[in-house]
């Protein structure tokens, strides 16, 4: 079996690592040098870091070429670091959380240890937070000098595995709140949302994805996001160091059969007619990562009761196979249904119901979060910025107009952020000089109601009267839906009736036509002008 290698990392001690040039210095206890003495602990590389000026170089540079004397086995790698002042906590938690991002680390074939004898305590400090984060997927480790018997015993000391108490630095907490917080901005990033309850439920989100491996169940419409929110909460497991495995992710709407038990469990040679090779199957593919079940609403029963074993046991049978296998996987469940009718109409299994529902949160779809309509729509030009290397804007009037159509009762949003998505590429794409005018925007509405089945208005916008763009948004959307009424009523008294259906019966002799001519006519219209009529 691969034997991991031991790596450390720390700063140099400017002062205990600074015991002269001699060979009186091997008689002086070097917190760094001793690391790499002990007896049951092998170093197999040291990740130094140190300040910038000659004398931190050269104390660097001696203390790497003692530990090469002392352990040969032990690779000494230099880090140079910029610190103006080694106390003050925002610039080295920035330099340390820089550093520990940008390195790369392998917990498969190394194992960790951060050095915490060295370096000011705000250092300490930082160390701990950063670990404690799973920025580091490290112990801490501290060095202490041992009370030698003789001048004779080596002066490497001694070195314990320890947590900090951490609890009289006044800052902590400020700290740990603000990498929670850093989860979730991360959580966030990519999920334009002004939604409170939403906003909610990312925090919940954020909160059970770093502290559990428990299954989470995603319920919302299609293109609510379920398959974008699984993936960043598998890379924000990853980047903890949570998780080494992949990211596999299925639409269980495709599978059947056969199909579906080969595609989820794998299968042997020749476990039937087609299968000439053997495959291993998605949950072998996820081992160590995160299955992402989308729709997991329409397995059938065979798949159901396989998936519940494997969730439970971590282990299941191949298609064709007496030998089990293993696979250590987290897993997300995604559905549009309620799974709950779906195992009262026996459809779905209760007990794999009950296993994937310890956290199940809600994703409204867009007709349910139309305050976001508008982030969305800038996220959706910023991305298509990124993809396509041109910056679209709207024209004030182009956005105001789009903007009031999507956020409308009447825009369904059918496919939801997916939907959105695509409408506001179709206007990117068509967009002269990078700007989106009002013609490209009534055609993009044009567009979705036609998608949706909603019936066409004809010549709205010619019916506004001249100077309409002095008049305010409220008052132009007013009118615009008083014409269309217009237009499918029968009469004006017809029209009149559906317009002022609730404050007419407060009315003793309602005359619902003249209130809507004396309407219209504000804004120089009359009835059969807008109608067609005589």
């Amino acid at each position: 079996m691969y034997k991991k290698r031991t790596v450390a990392i720390g700063f140099i001690g400017a002062t205990l690592d600074r015991v002269g040039k001699g060979a009186n210095r091997w008689n002086h206890w070097r917190p760094t040098v001793g690391l790499c003495q002990q007896a049951d602990l092998t170093i197999n590389r040291l990740e130094l870091i140190h300040g910038l000026d000659a004398r931190d170089v050269s104390l660097a540079e001696r203390i790497r070429i003692d530990i090469q004397q002392i352990s040969p086995e032990t690779e000494v790698r230099l880090h140079p670091m910029s610190l103006r002042n080694p106390w003050d906590f925002e610039e080295v938690y920035g330099a340390l959380h820089d550093f520990t991002t940008a390195y790369v680390f392998d917990t498969e074939r190394e194992d960790y240890l951060v050095h915490i004898t060295t370096g000011t305590h705000v250092a300490q400090i930082c160390w701990f937070l950063l670990t404690e984060a799973r920025y580091l997927p490290a112990r801490l480790i501290q060095t202490s000098p041992a009370r030698r018997k003789s001048d004779d015993e080596p002066a490497c000391g001694t070195h314990a595995l320890i947590d900090l108490d951490l609890s009289r630095y006044d800052r902590i907490a400020s700290r740990f709140a603000n990498k929670r917080l850093e989860g979730l901005e991360f959580l966030k990033s990519g999920i334009a949302t002004r939604n409170a309850a939403f906003n909610r439920s990312i925090e919940q989100i954020e909160r059970v994805a770093v502290r559990s491996t428990a299954p989470m169940l995603l319920i919302g419409p299609t293109g609510a996001g379920k398959s974008f929110l699984a993936r960043r909460i598998y890379e924000l497991k990853r980047n903890r160091h949570q998780m080494q495995g992949r990211f596999v992710e299925v639409n269980c709407a495709t599978l059947r059969g056969d199909g579906a038990m080969s595609a989820l469990f794998g299968h042997t040679k020749g476990a039937f007619t087609g299968a000439q090779n053997a495959r291993d199957g998605l949950l072998r593919a996820a081992d160590g990562g995160m299955l992402f079940l989308d729709e997991i609403g329409e397995l059938g029963a065979d798949e159901q009761a396989m998936l519940l074993k494997a969730i439970e046991e971590k282990r299941f049978f191949p298609l064709g196979s007496d030998k089990e296998v293993e696979s250590n996987f987290l897993i997300i469940a995604g559905t549009h249904r309620d799974l709950r009718n779906r195992v009262a109409e026996g459809l779905f299994r209760e007990d794999l119901y009950a296993r994937i529902n310890l956290w199940t949160f809600d994703l409204p779809g867009l007709a349910g979060r139309r305050e976001d309509i508008e982030p969305n729509i800038d996220f959706e030009l910023e991305r298509h910025a990124r993809e396509h290397g041109q910056l679209v804007r709207f024209n004030l009037e182009a956005r105001r107009r789009y903007l009031a159509f999507a956020s409308s009762r009447e825009a369904a949003w059918l496919g939801n952020f997916r939907e959105l998505s695509a409408s506001i590429t179709r206007m990117a794409t068509l967009a002269d000089s990078g700007r989106i005018d009002e013609t490209q925007v009534q055609e993009e509405i044009d567009r979705l109601r036609y998608a949706w089945g909603l019936a066409q208005p004809t010549g709205l916008t010619e019916d506004l009267p001249g100077d309409s763009e002095s008049m305010d948004l409220f008052d132009r959307l007013q009118l615009r839906a008083v014409i269309e009424v217009c237009r499918q009523a029968d009469s004006l008294s017809d029209a009149g009736r559906q317009l002022f259906g609730v404050s007419r019966q407060a009315k003793a002799q309602p005359n619902d036509a003249d209130r809507l001519r004396k309407y219209l006519g504000r804004f120089g219209l009359e009835w059969a002008e807008i109608t067609g009529t005589k």
